[in-house]
């Protein structure tokens, strides 16, 4: 099943080994920045040589989920590396209005290549999740303990992941090592098919270690991004609705009635007078109140004006109080002569 006589000739080689070697050139190359445009536009070849490279092998159905490591073709093995190229040029793109989706993209190239190399046994490695959990963790799904007791597990994951992080830089400079040494007979053309099949397998393997790094880098960053967006977003008032704005009242005396208010307009001309009657009115025609009656629209007062009208109230009742004992006094004098009662002086 070699990809280069099965209908696509050697341009399916000459697509993948254009856009691998872009990927090279970006990942080593001597720009300062990746955002220069002389790198952007090695990106955009790169992926789009890569993007030709992924329809031709779906079309050609090079890889099967049934067949064996050892049913490849040692010529055909280089195009499981197709996934993890366009995870890393993906990568390289800057535009950071687009970054979110450049991300969640480069993962799912990552994870597929991952997949591929699982299926196949290539490589002893945890698959990540297929997505990343919002709280960047593997397994989001299980609720975490919380309280002292949870510090142990967390210690024992922190030292695990460190331990695999330690492993996975040993076997990446052994592979490096070993991928020189054959790397030299495979350019030159003079390598056999057991040299080609273990460059393109140890160069699968570096790519395994890249890949999980980047799926973990990614997964933070996305974090990070989600956070500051969603401080970004400006909260929206429950179910959607909003107040409507209302006009805010001039100031003026609240009276009972129309006699009260002329008493109280006479003495402040400068503040205007108002009945309940014709408050409640103006906020009906205003829209702000519905058109009930002024006794059942009182709850609708402030506590301030209600608190003046009680004291209103009381300094009525208190003035009637003291008029009614006047008037007792008057008829107790009409009735009673002066001296009643004082027998202190009499002889």
């Amino acid at each position: 099943m070699m990809a280069e006589g099965a209908g696509g000739g050697p341009r399916l080689a000459e697509l993948l080994e254009a856009g691998w070697r872009l990927c090279e050139e970006v990942e080593s190359g001597a720009e300062p920045s990746s955002g220069a445009p002389a790198v952007q536009e090695k990106v955009r070849k790169g992926l789009e040589a890569l993007e030709r490279v992924a329809a031709m092998v779906a079309q050609l159905e090079l890889f099967s989920e049934n067949e064996e490591l050892e049913e490849i073709a040692s010529a055909d093995l280089k195009y499981l590396l197709l996934p993890a190229l366009r995870g890393a040029l993906t990568l390289k793109q800057v535009d950071l209005s687009r970054r979110l989706e450049h991300l969640e993209t480069a993962r799912a190239h990552f994870w597929r290549f991952l997949k591929h190399c699982k299926s196949y046994g290539l490589g002893s490695f945890h698959l990540p999740p297929a997505t990343a959990s919002p709280s960047g963790e593997e397994d989001a799904g299980t609720p975490s303990p919380r309280g002292p007791a949870a510090a142990q597990p967390s210690l024992v994951a922190m030292a695990s992941n460190r331990q695999a992080k330690i492993e996975r830089y040993k076997q990446k400079k052994e592979l490096e090592n070993r991928l020189a040494s054959v790397r030299t007979f495979v350019e030159s053309g003079q390598a056999d098919e057991d040299q080609i099949r273990e460059f393109y397998i140890l160069q699968i393997q570096k790519w395994i270690n890249t890949s999980l790094e980047e799926i973990e880098s990614i997964d933070q960053e996305m974090v990070i991004l989600r956070s500051r967006d969603a401080v970004k977003q400006p909260s929206a008032p429950p179910h959607g609705t909003s107040r409507p704005v209302r006009t805010p009242l001039k100031p003026f005396i609240l009276t009972r009635d129309a006699a009260q208010a002329k008493v109280f307009g006479a003495g402040y001309p400068g503040l205007p007078t108002m009945t309940v009657d014709d408050w409640y009115e103006q906020r009906r025609k205003q829209g702000v109140m519905s058109g009930q009656s002024a006794p059942q629209r009182a709850a609708g007062i402030s506590d301030e004006e209600l608190q003046k009208q009680q004291q209103e109230k009381k300094e009525e009742e208190d003035d009637e109080e003291a008029l009614q004992k006047a008037r007792n006094w008057d008829d107790w004098k009409d009735t009673h002569p002066r001296g009643y009662g004082n027998r202190q002086n009499m002889g």
